[in-house]
């Protein structure tokens, strides 16, 4: 080749990753621009529906206006949902009168934002519906094709999830399988799935040339993108796919990865916040890999190779985002890839022509679904990480990059450092000897977690929401593994109300709990409830303790003594960390604190966990000046009925320094020696 010839090449490549430079560059502006038309407050507004979401007495809408919103209303009764779900279809115009207010941040470290992800589908709002009432029937040809289908699949959930992308009908434990496994990707409308649906695109039109072929294929594949939504992975399948003929019909011999760039690019200038979205991030990351390594994976053991470099280039997204590892994932994805590909999803689109396969289409689903649950059980290959600072995962994409450039070179090198590093990451809660408190948000409840010396207890899982969210999946068990903990010592449940333990049973399931503490008492219906699954799962459990260890510190219970209500009931507990003197009050009330004062010296209290939530039943100004605390924590959800904290304890606390979860989110409190 000359010279000449290779500076051509050399350039042309160059000029694509300048495109997409230009387009980063102008985009960044607009990560930081939110198309807001309305103000917060009441609103009474006409919108069009684009979405509905319909779970018991409860329904999500999407709607069109100005801007675009996710609004909110609860069903008075069945009848009701009844009615809407017979009268109310996509595209129709309707009044509403309700209250905007704005998304909120995640109030824990790492957790997922859902601000943010809104931000993703140009959603800045969120609207609690009072009333609506309809002004006018769907009128747009997408909405009617899109609400058609709908009915036509009647809500099957395969076929919504792999045919739509809407995944409302998939059960949450499913879907937590899926992502447990490392399979989620094949349940999101991707390129893999766009290049599929052309594919039979394609064998259904034999007689026609490949250049009416392309057309009619683009044409489709532009008019499913619009009725699935403007989803990221979507785009790039379709943009991809476009350019592909594009660069067939006209000859101009592009080389694949730089369609690729091109794609990028596009989609990037089609919604800058993409970049937040977590399927674009592993889309793009693994597809661009797969296909610059295109050359070498190719041949024998093919799948096995791309499983383990997608699980490659996923690594850092993975542990940023999930602090996990799993990587059985990577044989997982020797059988679900086929099981899908060549089985699952042509039958999903034979059956959503033919319904009468329903039954058999059905069959299938559940046995892969039962599969899915079987293998997310097992933990062998199941690793935490603690969270560490972002310049760590660059250095991950980094060894990454290095990784994949060398395995052209067929030089392996930069794998041992890539497990070194993991090695050192996996190990660090071990290398290091912090000691802290940290105060869960859990809403209008409670949850306390101590770690010291390498060991964890937690204090209450909490379990009063409002919705069908699991504070355990969603948040507990998030904030542990940012934290790399593996497993919990001592579940500690102060009583028995639900907002103490009602999410325990689902902790017990997902997480490792090697002992659990009951209060005094008897036990109640919930309570009796955990003692089934913690007989079943040979969990030891105690009642009325009087003291546990926490390596070198010892944990003290104080309240041993039996009254006639569950509040008063409550473990208090005292413990001194790197002589920080800390007492956990639990809900106990008043005449609790009495008995505190006539039998222990709690002079002078560093933290106090203050008691019921900040209730003008505990927390009386004798008791507070007789502990004479530092920092007081008190636990409370937002706008709570219950208006905790009162405002007579927040001022008998008001020579104390009050860190409250609803003003400040989970708070950690170090305990430094």
């Amino acid at each position: 080749m000359s010279t000449i010839s290779l500076r051509k090449i050399l350039l042309c490549n160059y000029i694509y990753i300048l495109i997409l430079f230009i387009v980063i560059v102008f985009s960044i502006p607009r990560l930081f621009i939110n198309k807001t038309f309305y103000k917060e407050g009441l609103i009474k507004e006409e919108f069009i529906i684009k979405k509905i979401t319909i779970s018991d007495l409860k329904i999500n809408l999407i709607l069109k206006n100005k801007e675009t919103v996710i609004g909110t209303y609860y069903f008075k009764t069945k009848k009701e949902q009844k009615y809407f779900e017979n009268n109310y279809k996509l595209g129709d115009k309707i009044l509403i009168s309700g209250e905007l207010y704005l998304p909120k941040e995640n109030t824990s470290k790492y957790l997922f934002n859902y601000k943010k992800y809104l931000s993703t589908k140009n959603i800045y709002h969120q609207l609690k519906i009072n009333s609506y009432k309809k002004i006018s029937n769907n009128k747009n040809i997408f909405y009617f094709i899109k609400q058609k289908i709908l009915r036509h699949f009647n809500n099957n959930p395969y076929l919504n999830i792999l045919l739509i992308g809407d995944n409302s009908y998939v059960p949450k434990e499913i879907t937590k399988s899926y992502q447990n496994n490392g399979l989620s990707h094949l349940f999101s409308i991707s390129g893999m799935h766009v290049a599929l649906i052309a594919n039979i695109i394609s064998k259904l039109l034999t007689k026609l040339n490949e250049n009416k072929k392309a057309l009619i294929i683009s044409i489709f594949l532009l008019l499913y993108l619009k009725i699935v939504g403007f989803q990221a992975a979507v785009i790039r399948g379709v943009v991809f796919y476009i350019l592909i003929q594009i660069n067939k019909v006209f000859n101009l011999n592009i080389k694949l990865i730089n369609l690729f760039i091109l794609t990028l690019s596009i989609t990037i200038l089609i919604n800058p916040k993409f970049i937040y979205d977590l399927g674009f991030q592993y889309s793009f990351s693994i597809s661009f890999v797969l296909i610059y390594l295109s050359n070498i994976l190719n041949g024998k053991y093919s799948l096995l190779k791309v499983s383990i470099i997608s699980f490659l280039v996923s690594l850092p997204i993975s542990l940023y985002n999930f602090h996990e590892l799993n990587f059985f994932s990577i044989f997982l994805n020797l059988f679900f890839v086929p099981l899908i590909v060549n089985i699952i999803f042509p039958v999903t689109v034979l059956t959503s022509v033919f319904t009468f396969l329903i039954p058999i289409y059905n069959i299938l689903t559940s046995i892969m679904e039962k599969l899915s649950l079987l293998t997310s059980k097992i933990s062998i290959l199941k690793f935490t990480f603690t969270h560490l600072p972002i310049y760590f995962y660059i250095i991950y994409i980094i060894i990454i990059i290095l990784i994949i450039i060398n395995l052209k070179r067929k030089k392996y090198y930069p794998i041992y450092l890539l497990i070194l590093i993991l090695f050192i990451h996996y190990n660090i809660p071990s290398f290091t000897n912090i000691s802290y408190i940290t105060m869960i948000d859990v809403g209008q409840g409670d949850s306390i977690l101590i770690h010291s010396n390498k060991e964890s207890i937690l204090i209450d899982t909490g379990g009063k929401v409002s919705s069908n969210t699991s504070i355990t999946e969603n948040t507990i068990i998030p904030i542990l593994k940012s934290l790399g903990i593996k497993r919990i010592k001592y579940l500690i449940l102060t009583h028995g109300d639900y907002d103490h333990m009602g999410e325990s049973l689902n902790l017990i399931e997902n997480f490792k709990v090697k002992t659990v503490i009951f209060n005094v008492g008897n036990y109640n219906y919930l309570e009796q409830e955990l003692i089934k699954k913690l007989n079943k799962k040979k969990i030891p459990y105690y009642q009325n303790v009087e003291e546990l260890s926490l390596n070198k510190n010892k944990l003290y219970f104080l309240n041993t003594k039996l009254y006639d209500n569950e509040n008063d009931n409550s473990s208090v507990i005292y413990t001194n960390i790197n002589n920080h003197k800390i007492l956990l009050m639990g809900d106990a009330g008043v005449g609790v604190e009495e008995e505190l004062i006539k039998k222990y010296n709690l002079k002078n209290i560093d933290i106090l966990k203050v008691g019921h939530h900040g209730s003008k039943t505990s927390s009386s100004i004798d008791f507070i000046n007789y502990i004479n605390p530092k920092i007081s924590l008190i636990s409370v959800g937002e706008d709570n009925k219950f208006n905790h904290p009162n405002q007579e304890v927040l001022e008998i606390l008001r020579n104390t320094k009050i860190y409250r979860t609803d003003k400040e989110g989970t708070i950690t409190i170090k305990l430094k020696e």
